[in-house]
């Protein structure tokens, strides 16, 4: 199994579509990468020599991946909370930070819907009928 940054790729990807399974490596940065080592995006990853794994591992130390840019924007985010920026506060409330609407649509920040509402006459009084109990 082929191993790159700590991170295992799929053998029967393209090497172009399996580096993008690496945090932080997109299909741009991939072809970029790939066209300095020389290595054939077509090539599978499990079929690759030793040889182009280290070229693709030298190229890869410039760029910041995995760790380091997840430890990078987590302390952006930490930066703009402590600083009480608008932002900051939009993660510490986990609503979207970046202006979208949030009347409808955010669900990915805001979690699954509850739905609060009107209840029927009946309802209301089964709860009520426990409470006035206590």
């Amino acid at each position: 199994m082929l191993r790159l940054v700590g991170i295992d790729l799929p053998e029967n990807k393209r090497i172009e579509v399996a580096m993008r399974s690496i945090y932080g490596i997109g299909p741009k940065i991939s072809s970029e990468i790939l066209s300095k080592a020389k290595v054939d995006v077509n090539t599978r990853a499990g079929k690759l020599t030793a040889v182009e794994v280290a070229k693709i591992q030298k190229i890869l130390e410039e760029y910041k991946v995995e760790g380091d840019l997840r430890k990078e924007i987590r302390e952006n985010v930490q930066r703009l909370k402590r600083i009480g920026a608008y932002r900051g506060s939009r993660h510490i409330m986990g609503l979207p930070a970046n202006g979208q609407r949030t009347r409808t649509n955010a669900r990915t920040l805001r979690g699954k819907r509850k739905t609060i509402g009107a209840m029927k006459k009946e309802d209301a009084a089964k709860v009520a009928a426990p409470e006035a109990k206590k």
